[in-house]
């Protein structure tokens, strides 16, 4: 294996750890809550604390990932992460909980963020789909793994954040092994100032690529994050809760790959219209469907198949659309916009629970995901048309 393909795998395997401690974290958190007798509304305030590191820490990632490169911005992120995720069984109360999510944002967003740069800017053309997928792909692959550990909540409350800990930190060692790399230059970028006019510049080109990342954080937060409040509360108890979950997970990583592949012959926005319509079909079979367990975990799987890369093929419709000078931008830019998603998300889907009764919790979703496509398909053409007319 040559040193290319090593240091792919050992980024896309570090990604799946660290999604498998996030897709931990939102089902456990919530369940450890409402059985602790925390509102819905509170609940889903603490699911936003990973979110707003997010945001907190995005505007200051760029400067930092120029100057020293991918690998020193990776083995901080992961360090932050591994040391938060060891911290929670020390103190069981809302706000140190909330301070160690937001914690978690933040060394999460900064080794997301460095491994996307790094394998967009290194990824050929006629392989970016392919490779974005796999990345997307061994993240599907931890976070659907994550859901499962909830139900050892009933064993040991502390299991599955040391479980979690140290997975992550076997991941981080391997880190150490890559040669470090910097990002394309652009002259100039050397100020917060000059930070913010190349989102302007980001924004002008490729703000239609941003939407499938923001709708991928509002639906991996609100299902995650507000899905097992609702559930809870209809009867479905904690293992039907985590399989659904699970369900949802293991269909976006049967379709990661393939819808990459697809992605690459018959173009991003194409793939990606077509699969939010779909996605809007499959939610609103769900609120038909919601007092069956199997009716329910076959709509999971499938919604997972059609949206569950949809953050992905934002990356990858997001690299078609800006230069090589911009691409850390963007993807500073497709964290920022699956924060709001994701900040959203566990908001609006608490809000939703606690003051609208007998209307389905599935309505909020399949009518993000019916805006969304229909957003695409009027404005995605177009924005892509300008940005090739500017360039040539």
């Amino acid at each position: 294996m040559n040193k290319t393909n090593l240091r792919f795998w050992i980024l896309v395997s570090i990604v799946a750890i660290s999604g498998f401690s996030q897709g931990m974290l939102l089902p456990l958190i919530a369940v450890i809550f409402e059985k602790s007798g925390v509102s819905p509304s509170l609940n889903g305030l603490n699911a936003t604390a990973l979110y707003i590191g997010i945001l907190l820490v995005s505007p200051f990632m760029e400067m930092p990932l120029r100057k020293y490169g991918y690998k020193p911005v990776i083995i901080y992120g992961g360090g932050l992460v591994i040391v938060s995720l060891a911290l929670f069984p020390i103190w069981e109360t809302f706000w140190f909980w909330f301070a160690l999510r937001v914690l978690i944002g933040i060394g999460d967003h900064s080794l997301h963020f460095a491994t996307q740069t790094w394998i967009t800017s290194s990824a050929p053309a006629d392989k970016r789909g392919r490779n974005i997928s796999l990345y997307g792909l061994f993240f599907g692959i931890g976070f659907a793994s994550g859901p499962l550990m909830t139900p050892l909540v009933n064993v040991n409350q502390s299991l599955p954040f040391i479980v979690s800990s140290i997975l992550c930190f076997i991941g981080w060692i391997f880190v150490f092994m890559l040669k470090n790399e910097r990002p394309e230059q652009e002259v100039g970028i050397n100020s917060f100032l000059s930070t913010i006019k190349q989102f302007k510049k980001a924004l002008k080109y490729g703000w239609v690529a941003f939407l499938p990342p923001f709708s991928y954080g509002f639906l991996e937060s609100s299902l995650n994050g507000s899905f097992p409040v609702y559930a809870l509360r209809m009867d479905i108890n904690v293992t039907n809760v985590s399989m659904l979950l699970t369900a949802f997970a293991a269909g976006s990583i049967i379709t990661s790959l393939p819808l990459g592949i697809l992605s690459d012959k018959y173009g991003r926005r194409n793939v990606l219209i077509t699969i939010l319509f779909l996605g809007f079909f499959s939610f609103t079979a769900a609120i038909f469907l919601e007092h069956s367990f199997i009716g329910l975990f076959v709509v999971f799987l499938i919604s997972g198949m059609v949206v569950g890369s949809t953050f992905s093929l934002g990356i990858s419709y997001m690299t078609d659309l800006l230069p090589k000078t911009l691409l850390p931008t963007g993807n500073l830019l497709c964290g920022i916009f699956f924060s709001l998603g994701s900040l959203s998300g566990p908001i609006i889907g608490g809000l939703f629970i606690k003051f609208v009764e007998n209307v389905s919790f599935f309505y909020i979703i399949s009518t993000m995901l019916l805006t969304l496509s229909i957003i695409i398909f009027t404005f995605g053409k177009k924005t892509n048309l300008v940005f090739k007319q500017q360039s040539s």
